[in-house]
C-alpha cells in the first residue's frame, strides 16, 4: 500500500503531481509522482511501505487544491471470470473497512464503467461481508475501489472524514431552471465545499448584504437572492430581469475592480476573467480593509505552471494578512464546476465589518 491514487479534472494531472510532490517533500516522504495527460488521475508512489499512510495522516484532504478524491493502496489486475477472488486475496493484508465505494476517473471511458460498477457492487458487498472484510463500523476506513477498466482496479482505503465530500469528488447539484446561467452552480458548490452545512443559517442568512463583482447576467447573484440576501450587482452588462424584479438587487454599471462599497458588507463574490495577480490585489483590499467579512473569488489560471501560480498567489495572500496582523482563513479548491480556474474562499475572523 505504498501508492496514493488521486482523481482530478482531465488535463490537470500535472498540477496534482506538482502539488503532491511538494507536500511530500515538506513532510520528508520520499517518492515520485506520475500522471498521464487526459487520464483524470495521478499517482504518488512512495519509497517505503508506510509513506502513503504518513501522507494521508499529515495532510488534510480539504486543503489540497487539485485532487478531487484520494486513497492509498495498490493496483490489481482482475481475471474476467473471477474478479472477487483476487480482491479478497489482496484485502487479507488490508484493514477491515466500514463502508465501500466503487469509483472511476471522470473520463468517457470511466463513465462507461458506471454500469459495470453498479452491477458488481452488490455481489462484491455480500462477499466482503461474508469474508469479514466489511463490517458496520463508522470508525473504520472506507474501502475505495477505483476501476480503470473491468480488468484493472486500484484497491485503496481512505478515512471517511479525510476524503472528498462526494463520491469521486463530484457533487450532485441540480441546475435551477430559474437561474440565468450555469455558473450559478460554481457558487453553490463553493458553499458546500467551504462552509459546514450546519453553519449555513448563520453565515448565509436572509437580509445579509452581498456584492457580486462581474455579476451579469446573474448566475452568482441568483444564489445570493435565493438565500434572501440584499445584493449589489456590479457589471457593465445587463442583468436578468427576473432577478431585478425580486426587489433584492441593485445593479451598478461600473468597473468591478474599481468599485468599493460605502459601508462593509457580509459577502463579496467575484467571477471575473482577469489575471490572477490583479484578482489577488482585489482580495487583499476587500478582506484586508474590512469591506467584507467573507468572500468567494475565482482565480483564472494561466496556460502553464498552473499549480505554481496558485501556490504563489496563496502565499502572497497569507503573507499580506499576516503582515497586517489579521486572522484570515483561506481555502482554495478546483471545484467540479470550475474549468481553467480555482475557487478561493476567505473569511476574516479578527473583526466584523
Amino acid at each position: 500500500m505504498n501508492t496514493l491514487l488521486l482523481l482530478c479534472r482531465t488535463g490537470f494531472e500535472g498540477e496534482v503531481c506538482a502539488e503532491l510532490g511538494e507536500r511530500a517533500a515538506l513532510l520528508g516522504v520520499g517518492g515520485y509522482a506520475k500522471g498521464k495527460p487526459g487520464a483524470a488521475y495521478a499517482e504518488f508512489v512512495c519509497g517505503d511501505a508506510e509513506g502513503a499512510a504518513r501522507l494521508m495522516q499529515n495532510i488534510t484532504f480539504g486543503e489540497l487544491i487539485f485532487p478531487r478524491q484520494w486513497s492509498r493502496g495498490a493496483f490489481l489486475s482482475l481475471p474476467e471470470q473471477d474478479r472477487i477472488g483476487p480482491l479478497l486475496k489482496l484485502l487479507a493484508s488490508y484493514p477491515v473497512c466500514g463502508s465501500l465505494a466503487l469509483e472511476m476517473p471522470d473520463t468517457n471511458d470511466g463513465k462507461a464503467l458506471s454500469t459495470f460498477c453498479k452491477k458488481f457492487e452488490r455481489p462484491l458487498t455480500l462477499a466482503l461481508r461474508k469474508a469479514g472484510r466489511l463490517v458496520d463500523d463508522a470508525r473504520a476506513p472506507r474501502l475505495q475501489l477505483t476501476f480503470l477498466s473491468g480488468r484493472e482496479v486500484f484497491v485503496g482505503v481512505v478515512e471517511a472524514d479525510n476524503a472528498a465530500l462526494w463520491p469521486m469528488g463530484i457533487p450532485r447539484l441540480k441546475f435551477p431552471r430559474e437561474a440565468p446561467s450555469r455558473s450559478t452552480l460554481k457558487l453553490e458548490e463553493a458553499w458546500h465545499q467551504f462552509i459546514p452545512r450546519a453553519e449555513w443559517e448563520t453565515r448565509l442568512a436572509p437580509e445579509m448584504r452581498a456584492v457580486d463583482l462581474g455579476a451579469a447576467p446573474g448566475g452568482w447573484t441568483w444564489q445570493l437572492v435565493a438565500r434572501e440576501m440584499l445584493v449589489t450587482a456590479v457589471d457593465n452588462g445587463p442583468m436578468n430581469e427576473t432577478l431585478m424584479d425580486s426587489g433584492l438587487v441593485e445593479h451598478l454599471q461600473v468597473d468591478g475592480y474599481a468599485y468599493v462599497p460605502k459601508r462593509p458588507v457580509d459577502w463579496m463574490v467575484c467571477d471575473i476573467v482577469e489575471k490572477p495577480a490583479r484578482t489577488a490585489a482585489l482580495i487583499e483590499r476587500w478582506i484586508g480593509e474590512g469591506h467584507c467579512r467573507e468572500a468567494v473569488v475565482n482565480l483564472k489560471l494561466p496556460m502553464k505552471q498552473r499549480y505554481r501560480e496558485v501556490a504563489s498567489i496563496l502565499e502572497r495572500l497569507r503573507d499580506h494578512f499576516e503582515d497586517r496582523g489579521q486572522r484570515v482563513v483561506i481555502g482554495c479548491k478546483q471545484l467540479y464546476h470550475d474549468r481553467e480556474e480555482v475557487t478561493c474562499h476567505l473569511r476574516r475572523l479578527d473583526r466584523k465589518p
